[in-house]
């Protein structure tokens, strides 16, 4: 097994540095992002996310903390080996409901159930699951909180417009990225505005991103496959140019009849300096620090897209950085802007649609709504 660094940074509240106006930034960013929910709800008639709108998959599996883990992976939900049951939902990150063929980075927002531990303050009332939300590339789009919200403002004009537009754009951005990752190089901003190749969505490995508190250490956390189907699937082409949801499709096909296993990993923090906490768009070395393994989750054969699993995930259920207990507390101002966006998106949802967003208790049932 790979082994963590022998020096580690500790995590301590003064990691972090807040600046005196980020509950006016935290506002406009909550706000921006409502304006989207209010825009995509007023043509459609159904309140979606603000981002990461159109799932792909919604899954059911369990995550298994693996045994024996040295001192400092042995932190948090992952001090002591266990079993939890977890929920997955796959997506693509616009706000609005897009064809496939504008190809965007994707998501995997995974919620474990039955965490024990201390909730983080403010949190969902009753819930005892811990949420991670990752996407497939290592890279933050924007450093900081204000850069994100300046590009999310640009974003939100363009809600529920143009979408032969995007959808042109998106082929010739693929152009571009394509030449690109022929030199080695790669442009988050690109994959952003659709961009990405087309590519599976269950060949690909997610990252937070951003770091959380990880116990008594700091640590961002990765999902990468391990099952030899999904390891298969990595940079497998996909045409959506004539299937809107071509990408559930594929999902849907791998399910009917595999089982997936992806490995949980995380990342310690080894040196501020130079694995910063604020800077969102720094990517930590992982030849300092490497991502090591700490849990499995695995997925059996399902019907990945029913009309069952739309009423009690897609719309019954949110994914939230802030829900989950105060040894993984996410760190960084982008984590910290997340919290009122993404609560209020929640509670956007919850009053629009049929299904009220709830959280899962400690003996509820992944099956309860």
């Amino acid at each position: 097994m790979t082994q963590p660094p022998a020096k580690l940074e500790h995590y301590r509240p003064d990691v972090e540095t807040i600046e005196k106006d980020e509950p006016e930034t935290s506002h406009a960013l909550a706000e921006t992002l409502l304006s989207i929910a209010h825009t995509t709800w007023r043509n459609g008639g159904h309140a979606v996310r603000s981002v990461h709108a159109k799932s792909h998959g919604l899954l059911e599996g369990t995550l298994e903390i693996l045994p024996d883990l040295p001192a400092s992976l042995a932190q948090g939900m992952f001090a002591k080996p266990g079993r939890h049951e977890a929920i997955v939902r796959l997506s693509t990150s616009p706000g609005d409901i897009l064809h496939d063929s504008v190809s965007t980075p994707r998501g995997f927002s995974l919620k474990i159930l039955d965490v024990e531990g201390e909730r983080l303050p403010g949190g969902l009332e009753g819930s005892t699951s811990q949420d991670f939300l990752m996407v497939n590339g290592k890279q933050f789009n924007s450093p900081s909180a204000k850069a994100f919200l300046a590009n999310l403002k640009g974003l939100a004009l363009t809600t529920d417009r143009m979408e032969r537009t995007k959808e042109v754009a998106s082929k010739v951005f693929r152009a571009v990225e394509g030449a690109l990752e022929a030199f080695g190089a790669e442009s988050a901003t690109l994959k952003s505005l659709g961009g990405h190749p087309e590519t599976h969505i269950l060949g690909e490995s997610f990252f937070t991103q951003l770091p959380h508190r990880y116990g008594e250490h700091i640590a961002k956390f990765a999902l990468v496959p391990v099952s030899e189907n999904l390891k298969a699937l990595k940079d497998q082409p996909i045409d959506a140019n004539t299937d809107e949801d071509a990408l559930r499709h594929a999902v849907r096909t791998v399910f009917a009849s595999e089982t997936a296993v992806w490995e949980l990993q995380v990342q310690l923090c080894s040196d501020l300096e130079s694995m910063p906490v604020e800077d969102a768009s720094a990517i930590w070395d992982e030849a300092k620090s490497p991502f090591i393994s700490v849990a499995r989750l695995t997925v059996p054969p399902q019907d990945s897209w029913t009309a069952d699993k739309q009423k009690r995930i897609d719309d019954g259920l949110s994914f939230r950085p802030w829900n989950g207990i105060s040894a993984h507390q996410p760190l960084g101002s982008i984590m910290r802007m997340r919290r009122e966006a993404y609560d209020k998106s929640a509670a956007f949802r919850s009053e629009r649609n049929p299904v009220p967003v709830r959280e899962p208790g400690a003996r509820c049932p992944v099956a309860a709504v």
